[in-house]
Order: C-alpha cells, then sequence, then structure tokens
C-alpha cells in the first residue's frame, strides 16, 4: 500500500511541475514581443513538423471561420474530420477566445 502512495505522490509531484512548467511557458510567450524573436523561440521550441501543425489548425481556423464547408477543408487540407469538428465547435463558443480573435482580424463579423 505504501509503494501506491509513494507512486501518487511522485504522479503529484509530475502533475503539479507540468503545470508549473506550462504557466512559465505562457509568461515566455507573452515577454516575446519582436516577430524575429518569437519566430527564433519557435525554431529552437518545436519541430519543423510541430510548427507545420499549427499552420495547419491556424488555416482550418480561418477557413471555419470564413464559412468554408468542413468536407471542402477536409479534402483540400488533408486533415480528419474528427479536427475539423473540433475546430467548428471552438467557433461555436461566442465567448470563446478563437471566435473573439477571429472576429476582431477579420472585419466582416461573420458568426457562426
Amino acid at each position: 500500500m505504501r509503494e501506491n502512495k509513494t507512486k501518487l505522490t511522485n504522479e503529484e509531484a509530475r502533475a503539479k511541475e507540468a503545470a508549473e512548467a506550462f504557466e512559465d511557458i505562457i509568461s515566455v510567450f507573452c515577454s516575446v514581443t519582436e516577430k524575429e524573436d518569437m519566430k527564433a523561440l519557435f525554431d529552437d521550441l518545436f519541430t519543423s513538423s510541430e510548427v507545420k501543425d499549427m499552420i495547419n489548425r491556424w488555416l482550418l481556423m480561418t477557413d471555419l471561420y470564413k464559412g468554408k464547408p468542413q468536407r471542402e477543408i477536409a479534402e483540400e487540407r488533408k486533415l480528419s474530420l474528427c479536427k475539423i469538428t473540433r475546430g467548428s465547435k471552438m467557433l461555436k463558443k461566442e465567448d470563446g477566445f478563437m471566435h473573439r480573435l477571429l472576429s476582431e482580424r477579420f472585419d466582416d463579423h461573420i458568426h457562426i
């Protein structure tokens, strides 16, 4: 029984460490104000595949926001409908950050 308690304590410690690391990463991102510095940070922190995934996620979200049909996005971008559905659900939250961000970015004020 003691081994389970120790294991749980170790898992809790790792979870706490991960939460603190996440907060630290967010702080670092918030502190970078120059575009070239952010590009350098991305180059150091992410693989080219991870950057490609972020780019695809961004393109997916903008396509959805602009009203492009999900099946068309899936075909053009070679993305699963599951990923597209997740993005669509995010945008349907009108008080959600991504919806607000894209609404401010694209001055057409489309509401999904």
